[in-house]
């Protein structure tokens, strides 16, 4: 994987210099076309949605955006941060598409992850002549992106470059500051995505993954990249991606609670609770690697003796986010998605029943994490870190689709599924 930096030419000067660039004047046609044309079947995405997955009602204002899933949150990454997707192949043509309201529909996904560190992956194949959109739109989209966007995003990934993309950023070199600039990769293979994130999380467009085999093909045998790694088998003490069932069945003292969450919450309930931005941070990919290694190897984990508080918070969020079944499962999803429609006087009475649906090991465990999640709330005049950002942080963590990417449409749903428990937890689990 190569990182290219941008030049920064200064944030001040930029309006000056993109007026002598002249960019609104670039006639759309003159725009290199890439390697492949938008068929009829592929823009229709409303018609190949999964009739289980949820999406925003007819009426709703974004609706014409949502339905095409150009815009996906696929969890965290090997860093601990979330990813949003944004799939170029999925745009339609552009008389069919509000850009503007995609624009908005964008901020609507990132207003919700932009005090947390985050990771953007653009998936570029898809993009033609037939659905790009301006020049001076992606200009006023990019200023639309202020300083509380940039700062926390910690990586671009942009996937399958070509030449037009490559001389986009050429273009927009004196409005990209230098910090932004370091911040964007290029990935020429999917492969290649493995540093970075779990692949199987992603849900990656057929098109795309088309497109990367034929990439593949094309290349000589001895400069063939590296293909994704195949999984390792489980090893005998496995912790991380495994049911709860089996980790009780382990535990010497059938403890319902994993270990992992009960040595990051009783550390984190010590050395945590007044960290400002506590579960907002990532950590170091090699120390969460190693904790896990150590994890499921069997050994012991002290968080006393790392440095860095933020490492047990990136440890809590990937467990859960690991676990072959959301720990509010997959049977809840549809009771938790449209939980909205209960009345406010219900709420409590149907989300009791709800959680108490819940396998033995799945609501323990839950009751042992919100219980704590409360204490964190507690302290939120100092860790900035109150009910309804929390949800934020574990809304997706608790609860995702069976294709494990979410649309904002059913985000939404889940963090206010999440803040309510929080809100409400003394009263659900007495």
């Amino acid at each position: 994987m190569s990182s290219e930096l941008l030049v920064d030419l200064g944030e001040d000067p930029a309006t000056a210099q993109l007026g002598q660039l002249k960019l609104a004047t670039i006639e759309d046609q003159q725009w290199p076309a890439d390697e492949s044309t938008l068929s009829k079947s592929e823009t229709d995405i409303s018609q190949r949605l999964d009739a289980g997955s949820p999406h925003l009602p007819w009426d709703h204002p974004f609706y014409d955006i949502a339905r095409h899933q150009i815009i996906e949150v696929a969890g965290d990454d090997n860093f601990g941060r979330k990813v949003i997707v944004f799939n170029a192949c999925r745009m339609p043509p552009q008389h069919q598409l509000d850009h503007h309201k995609l624009l908005m529909y964008l901020k609507g996904t990132l207003d919700q992850y932009v005090e947390s560190d985050y990771t953007l992956i653009y998936f570029h194949h898809g993009l033609t002549s037939e659905n790009k959109p301006s020049l001076s739109w992606l200009r006023d989209a990019y200023r639309e992106f202020d300083r509380k966007y940039k700062k926390n995003i910690k990586a671009l990934y942009i996937v399958h470059p070509t030449m037009f993309i490559k001389t986009l950023l050429i273009l927009f070199k004196p409005i990209i500051s230098f910090k932004f600039g370091r911040k964007i990769n290029y990935v020429s293979y999917l492969s290649e995505l493995e540093d970075v994130v779990k692949c199987e999380q992603l849900i990656i467009p057929a098109r795309v993954k088309e497109y990367d085999n034929k990439l593949r093909a094309a290349l000589k045998p001895t400069a063939q990249p590296p293909m994704s790694p195949p999984r390792s088998p489980p090893l005998p003490n496995q912790i991380f991606g495994v049911p709860l069932t089996t980790l009780r069945e382990r535990s010497p003292d059938g403890d319902a609670v994993p270990v992992v969450m009960r040595d990051t919450i009783s550390f984190l309930s010590e050395q945590g609770l007044e960290i400002e931005g506590i579960f907002r941070r990532s950590a170091n990919v090699t120390l969460v690697k190693e904790v896990q290694l150590k994890y499921n190897s069997g050994e012991a984990v002290n968080f006393s003796e790392m440095e860095d508080v933020h490492l047990a918070a990136v440890i809590l969020k990937t467990f859960l986010r690991e676990l072959p079944e959301p720990l509010l499962t997959y049977q809840l999803y549809n009771d938790i998605v449209n939980f909205t429609s209960v009345s406010s006087e219900s709420q409590v009475t149907v989300m009791k029943t709800l959680v108490e649906s819940l396998p033995e090991e799945n609501y323990m465990s839950l009751r042992y994490l919100i219980t704590f999640l409360a204490q964190v709330s507690a302290n939120s005049e100092v860790n900035k870190m109150t009910n309804s950002n929390l949800a934020v942080v574990f809304g997706p963590n608790l609860l995702w689709g069976r294709d494990n990417a979410m649309s904002l449409s059913a985000i939404g749903p889940i963090n206010n599924f999440t803040r309510t428990l929080l809100d409400q937890q003394h009263l659900v689990f007495t």
